[in-house]
C-alpha cells in the first residue's frame, strides 16, 4: 500500500470511528424515531384485543365472523436516503480550525451510518456547478465507507455552485420517494423552483454551513477579499463600521432566505456554524421533529 493510500485509509478510518461513536451514543435512536417508515401497508387481520384502536376494526370481517377483527398493518421499512453534498470552492473555507468541507464530510458520514443502522439505502451525489459524482443507493458498511472515501479524496472540476441542477439530477435518477439531505453553504442564486418540486416527493432537509467570520470580520484596515468560486477580488476597509454592518446583513439575509424557503415548502432546515457542534444541531432538529410527529398523531 502506497503512502497516499495509507493516509486515505487512516482518514476514512478516523471519520468512521469518530462518527460511529456519535451515531451509537447520540443519534441512532433519534434518527430511527423520526424516519422509521414513509408509510404503512396492510398485512392481515387478527382478533380484536382490549386496548386496540377501534378505528382499525375491519367491519366486513367482523360481520362475517360475528366477532370483532382488526386490520394489522406493517411499516414500509425500507427508505432511500440521498445525501447531496456541495463540493464547490466556497466550502473550502473556515476560520475555527475546521473548514466547511471537513465538517460536511463528517455530517455526511453521521447521516450515512445512521441510515444503514436503520437498514436504509444510502446514495450520494457530489455537486458543484456540475454533477461531480453519483453513487446509487445501496445498503451496507462497504458502500458507506466508499462514500466517505469519495468525500475525502474527490477533486471537483467545478468551482461554482448550482443547487437547482443537483436537485433536478436527483429527480431524474431517483423516481422513488425517500429522504434527501442537501448539505451546502447555499451560496447560490435562486433554487426555489427545484426545491419545491423535490419537497413534494422527498422529505427534504437542508443543512446550511456557515462560518462566524462571514458575519463578523475583524478590523484589519484595508483587506482584499477573494471570491473562492468566481476568483473575483474586492478591496474593503474593515475598520469602517458600515463595512461590518453590510457584510453581516448580507450573510444574515442569505441565511434567512434559505430558512424561509424551507419553511414555505415544508422542508427541514438545520443551521450549523463551524464554531459549534454539528451533533448538537442535528440532534436538536431530530428531537423537535419527533415531538411534532407525536403531536400530530
Amino acid at each position: 500500500m502506497s503512502v497516499i493510500a495509507k493516509e486515505i485509509f487512516k482518514n476514512v478510518r478516523r471519520i468512521q470511528i469518530r462518527t460511529n461513536r456519535t451515531v451509537n451514543d447520540i443519534l441512532a435512536g433519534a434518527y430511527h424515531s423520526v424516519f422509521k417508515g414513509q408509510g404503512i401497508e396492510f398485512e392481515d387481520v387478527r382478533e380484536y384485543q382490549p386496548g386496540d384502536d377501534i378505528r382499525s376494526i375491519d367491519w366486513n370481517v367482523t360481520a362475517r365472523m360475528n366477532f370483532p377483527f382488526v386490520k394489522n398493518f406493517r411499516e414500509e421499512r425500507e427508505i432511500t436516503v440521498m445525501i447531496l453534498v456541495d463540493v464547490s470552492a466556497s466550502t473550502h473555507f473556515g476560520t475555527t480550525g475546521k473548514q466547511k468541507n471537513d465538517i460536511i464530510a463528517e455530517i455526511s458520514a453521521v447521516l450515512a451510518f445512521s441510515a444503514i443502522k436503520n437498514n436504509d439505502k444510502v446514495g450520494l451525489i457530489l455537486f458543484s456547478d456540475t454533477i461531480e459524482k453519483y453513487l446509487p443507493p445501496q445498503k451496507g458498511i462497504k458502500h458507506v465507507l466508499r462514500a466517505i472515501r469519495e468525500l475525502i479524496v474527490f477533486k471537483p472540476e467545478g468551482k461554482k455552485t448550482d443547487i437547482g441542477m443537483a436537485l433536478s439530477f436527483l429527480g431524474k435518477v431517483q423516481k422513488r420517494s425517500g429522504i434527501c439531505f442537501i448539505i451546502s453553504d447555499f451560496i447560490n442564486p435562486d433554487y426555489s423552483h427545484e426545491c419545491t418540486i423535490i419537497a413534494k416527493r422527498y422529505d427534504l432537509i437542508s443543512i446550511c454551513l456557515s462560518d462566524p467570520r462571514e458575519y463578523d470580520i475583524p478590523s484589519m484596515g484595508l483587506v482584499t477579499l477573494r471570491d473562492l468560486e468566481t476568483g473575483e477580488s474586492v478591496l474593503i476597509d474593515t475598520s469602517l463600521r458600515e463595512t461590518h454592518q453590510h457584510l453581516a446583513q448580507q450573510n444574515i439575509q442569505h441565511l434567512e432566505r434559505n430558512k424561509i424557503l424551507m419553511n414555505k415548502i415544508g422542508a427541514g432546515f438545520i443551521n450549523i456554524s463551524t464554531d459549534r457542534s454539528y451533533v448538537d444541531a442535528i440532534h436538536e432538529y431530530f428531537t423537535i421533529r419527533e415531538k411534532q410527529k407525536k403531536w400530530r398523531s
